[in-house]
Parts: structure tokens; C-alpha cells; sequence
């Protein structure tokens, strides 16, 4: 029997479990993933700012096919979480197929154009002959592991929505350990291997996307994972297709709108001088560790509130969503007060002039106020709102305050007011701040609460 509009009461330690079981491996996930980046900057930061500037900067065409794959994934892990609970193996497994069909097409594509045009890329983010030099070197070994990192994406999410989110997890984390041992290994030339520096990287990348593939493949031959239906890879369900493709279009759209923007913030900054470059390069890796904790719940609450609304139980998924909208506010100000404890300790971790230096100082404590707005965006949006079905207000949210509010203004301050760098980059953190009386006027409109099942 399904649930109309009964009240429900939270059975609070249930909640929290459920949300520490998901949370904390999605989370430790992402932390792993963003350590790589870490590393990279880290280790190449002990030998050059160039290097360092060069791979981050070349990272963002992986970033930009991530938005691609995260669209395409994430339409699979809301209707997936749905049929889950629902107890529905069977679309599951067409799910399955369905994602690496997309996915696998997304990720030749990104293949071919690193192998193909890397300088082109490069000079998308920079006019500086040195860094384009040092990031094509770059692309041209990482490009093998865009090929493979979308196949790895269908089978992590698969495992993370169907109650196998700690192996799932533990896979990432391997592969990301395996990849900073590399890094050491490539980049410094350590165990009789060559001094390879940025294109060490790339392949302590590469290998470690070969092993993390291998890793997803073993471990869902378990009777109990959910496998691709290879007998029907070449037959999908129209109205699941139909389906698919109602969430993941907007999804793609929101996916490349925050991307390209992203991207275009770090091409602008790119393009304000090799400190401001190697500065903001440091701030993103900072904010991308510190933003893992709100990643975690984020996908959590989009698994939790996707399974009671998939199982019928809509008054209960819709008070767990009003339950985690409220802790993505103590998420925020926990963030914010983390990334003023480590400004000192970022500072001091990788060798920069004393311009860049300054920069860097000043865009951790816009970064705080920054970090408020993102983990209730995240949390609320790309995993309460989303975990229903409501996947076109990220789009819109987007293209009205980054690229109508945020882009343009960023771009007049560098290039015809020639604000300073520091009033540039908080430009660029307006969007997430801003946006957050409309989201939560969208959140209480309630078209969320909906079961996407058949």
C-alpha cells in the first residue's frame, strides 16, 4: 500500500545511520579522488610552479569530460536508487547498459582530442608557451585513462545505489593510493624509474585507471552486484530509455553549464599572469578536499531520498529531504571554518612567489564565505532535489547566476576594468552564495516528492 499524505515521524537514529553507512564511504571517496589532485600539485610544486600550473591547468579537460560523465551517471544513479527500491534487478541491469553506452562514447571522444590536439586544448586556458608545452606532454599520456574512466564510473555507481557503496568505495580508494605511490615514483624518479615530472603524472594516472577498471570487473562477478545485460546491450527499453533521457538531459545541461563555467573561471584566471594562475591552481585543490564532506551527504541524500520515493513511501522521502536541507547548512559552516584553519598550513606547502603567495591568501578567505553557499547547493540540489527527479532547476539556477551574473562579471573585472586578481576571483564565487534564497524557495515548492518508477 502506498503512502498518500500520511505524517510521518523520523526515527532519528535510523536516519543517521543510514546516512553515516552512505555518506562516509562517498565521502572518503571523494576525498581520495581530490588527493590525486593534491598530490600532483603537491609533488610537482616541489619542483616547479610551471609543472604544477601546467598539469593542473591540463586537468581541466578531465574535468570538463567528468561533467559529461557525471550527467550520464547520475541520471542512472537517480532512476537507479528509485528501482532499487523498488527491488527491480532486472531494469537495473538495463540501467547498466544504458550508461556505458553513453559513457563509453563520451570517453572516446575525450581520448581522440588529447591524442589528437592537445596543444589546441592548452590553448584554451593559456597563451604561455612553456605551460602549453608541458600540459600537451601531459595529455597525451593521461588521455589513455579518460578512455577507460567512464567504464569505471558505470560500475561505481551501479555499486553506490544498490547497497554496495563500500566496496565501491574501497575500489576508489585503492586505485587513488596506487596513483600518489606512482606519482612519487614517476614524478621524482624514484625506484630506478626516469624522472618523468608532469608526464609521470599522466602515467601514474593511466596506470591506476587500468587497475581501479580491473578491480570494478572482479569484484561485480558476485552473484549479488548488479552486472551489465550484455545479451541486451543493443536492445534498450524505450520508456526506459525515454526515462533516462528525461533525467539526464538536464543533468547535462546543469553538468556542462557549472563545468564550462568552472572552466572558464580557471581560463580567466589562467589568463591574469602565472601567479594568479598557480594561486588559484592551489585554492582549487584546497577547496576540492574540503568540499568532499559535502559531496558525501550530497550523494547520500539523493540515494536516501530516491529510495523512499522509488518504494512509494513519499512523505517520508520528503521529510527526509527537509531533515538533510537543514544539515547542509552545519555542513557549510563546519566547511568554512576548515578552510581558515589550513590557510596557514596550504601556504606552506608548496614552493610560490611571494605575489602568488599573496593571492593565495586572499582567495582562501573568499573561499570560506564561498563554502557556505556550495554545500547547501550541493546537498540540497544535486542530491535532495535530484534524488526526486527535479533535475531542470540546477540548470536554470545556473545559467542565471553563473553565466548571466558571475562569468560576465568576472570577465569585464580582468579584461576591461583590470580589477585585481583576489576581486576577480571573488567574482567567481558569487554564483554559489547567491543562489540560495531561490533554491530554497524551489526546495519548498515540494515537485520533488515524486516516484519516477513504472
Amino acid at each position: 500500500m502506498r503512502e498518500k499524505n500520511a505524517k510521518v515521524q523520523i526515527n532519528q537514529k535510523e536516519f543517521y545511520r543510514n546516512l553515516a553507512r552512505l555518506a562516509l564511504p562517498i565521502s572518503l571517496q571523494s576525498l581520495m579522488l581530490a588527493s590525486v589532485a593534491a598530490g600532483d600539485a603537491l609533488m610537482l610544486g616541489k619542483i616547479a610552479q610551471d609543472e604544477m600550473t601546467a598539469v593542473s591547468l591540463a586537468t581541466q579537460i578531465q574535468f570538463v569530460q567528468n561533467m559529461f560523465l557525471m550527467a550520464i551517471t547520475g541520471a542512472g544513479a537517480i532512476l537507479g536508487a528509485q528501482y532499487w527500491g523498488k527491488g527491480d534487478r532486472h531494469t537495473l541491469e538495463d540501467l547498466f547498459n544504458m550508461m556505458l553506452r553513453f559513457c563509453g562514447a563520451v570517453s572516446i571522444l575525450f581520448f581522440l582530442a588529447c591524442e589528437l590536439a592537445p596543444g589546441l586544448l592548452m590553448h584554451i586556458f593559456t597563451h604561455d608557451a612553456p605551460l602549453i608545452v608541458i600540459g600537451s606532454s601531459y595529455l597525451r599520456i593521461a588521455g589513455w585513462s579518460y578512455l577507460l574512466t567512464g567504464i569505471s564510473q558505470c560500475y561505481l555507481t551501479m555499486m553506490k545505489v544498490s547497497d554496495h557503496v563500500k566496496p565501491g568505495a574501497l575500489i576508489s580508494s585503492c586505485a587513488v593510493l596506487l596513483n600518489i605511490c606512482l606519482n612519487a615514483v614517476f614524478i621524482f624518479g624514484l625506484l630506478g624509474a626516469p624522472k618523468m615530472q608532469a608526464r609521470g603524472a599522466a602515467l601514474a594516472t593511466t596506470i591506476s585507471r587500468i587497475v581501479e577498471l580491473l578491480l570494478c570487473i572482479a569484484v561485480s562477478s558476485n552473484a549479488s552486484y548488479i552486472r551489465p545485460a550484455f545479451g541486451r546491450f543493443l536492445k534498450l527499453p524505450k520508456l526506459l530509455k525515454s526515462d533516462f533521457i528525461k533525467q539526464c538531459l538536464p543533468l547535462m545541461g546543469g553538468s556542462l553549464c557549472w563545468g564550462v563555467g568552472f572552466t572558464s573561471y580557471t581560463a580567466i584566471m589562467g589568463h591574469m599572469g602565472s601567479d594568479a594562475a598557480a594561486a588559484n591552481s592551489v585554492s582549487a585543490v584546497a577547496r576540492d578536499l574540503i568540499c568532499c564532506m559535502c559531496n558525501g551527504i550530497g550523494s547520500a541524500a539523493g540515494i536516501i531520498v530516491g529510495n523512499e520515493l522509488g518504494a512509494g513511501r513519499l512523505e517520508l522521502g520528503k521529510a527526509y529531504g527537509i531533515k538533510l536541507k537543514n544539515i547542509s547548512y552545519v555542513i557549510g559552516f563546519i566547511s568554512t571554518s576548515l578552510v581558515l584553519a589550513v590557510t596557514p598550513f596550504v601556504l606552506n606547502m608548496v614552493i610560490l612567489t611571494d605575489q602568488a603567495r599573496e593571492y593565495l591568501t586572499g582567495m582562501m578567505v573568499i573561499m570560506s564565505i564561498y563554502m557556505i553557499g556550495r554545500c547547501v547547493n550541493t546537498v540540497t540540489i544535486n542530491g535532495v532535489l535530484d534524488g526526486g527527479g527535479d533535475t531542470l532547476f540546477d540548470m536554470y539556477s545556473l545559467i542565471v547566476c553563473m553565466w548571466l551574473i558571475a562569468i560576465p562579471l568576472a570577465l569585464v573585472g580582468a579584461f576591461v576594468l583590470h580589477w585585481s586578481p583576489l576581486a576577480v576571483y571573488a567574482c567567481t564565487c558569487l554564483d554559489e552564495v547567491g543562489k540560495i534564497p531561490w533554491v530554497m524557495l524551489r526546495f519548498r515548492k515540494y515537485k520533488w516528492v515524486q516516484d519516477l518508477t513504472r
